[in-house]
């Protein structure tokens, strides 16, 4: 995993990508945020190397994602189950999270493969040929995910005193709005925002990124 910050000063605010985001892809949750923003790069995406043999486990990528020092924490989709995990295991280790199109959390999500994920994929032809070709580095990760929880009991994360916002989407067949509802509800902070719409970071994104703005600050 690399990292790259933009802005500066505080509050710092961790920002995890889900699986084959794009750079300019993993960016978008922070857009707007004030303070510093460090954008992790996962392995296999972008410019970081290909994961090592194995890698592709929640409680890997959680462990990597808690080497950054944060007040605050974004993840979609991959990154939201890992900070989900991470949460599980030092509840107290952010002021304010936030969990955009959690795929999974105490049950083992459906079986996908990358040509599924190809298939999905909406947006700018540019956009959608980048992202495809971010794709094909991620094989193992399309072998080794399905049947992971982010947490085997959501009790787990009933210690978790800040607050949660959760935004899912309706329609979206890898995100299911009820593994959205099952998060917020698991949370004693926990907040939702469902959007009515398969893809919200696309024909939503102004409207997110106001809503993180404005959950961030309080």
């Amino acid at each position: 995993m690399i990292t790259h910050s933009h802005g500066s000063g505080s509050p710092v605010t961790l920002v995890a990508h889900g699986l084959g985001a794009t750079p300019g892809e993993a960016r978008i949750p922070a857009s707007g945020l004030p303070g510093t923003r460090v954008v992790v790069t996962l392995p296999s995406h972008g410019d970081a190397p290909d994961a090592p043999a194995g890698y592709w486990d929640y409680g890997r990528i959680a462990a990597d994602l808690a080497t950054v020092p944060a007040d605050h924490a974004v993840g979609v989709s991959l990154g939201a189950g890992a900070l989900v995990r991470l949460l599980s295991l030092e509840p107290d280790r952010f002021r304010r999270v936030a969990l955009l199109l959690p795929a999974v959390l105490d049950q083992p999500r459906q079986p996908f493969t990358l040509q599924q994920l190809s298939d999905l994929t909406v947006g700018p032809p540019n956009y959608v040929a980048e992202r495809r070709a971010a794709l094909t580095r991620l094989e193992a990760a399309a072998e080794q995910l399905p049947g992971q929880v982010a947490v085997p009991d959501a009790s787990m994360l009933a210690a978790v005193s800040a607050p949660v916002l959760v935004i899912g989407a309706v329609g979206d067949p890898l995100h299911p709005e009820d593994v959205a509802k099952a998060t917020a509800a698991a949370f004693p902070g926990g907040e939702l925002w469902l959007i009515d719409s398969p893809a919200p970071m696309i024909t939503h994104r102004a409207e997110v990124r106001h809503r993180l703005v404005d959950f961030f600050a309080g």
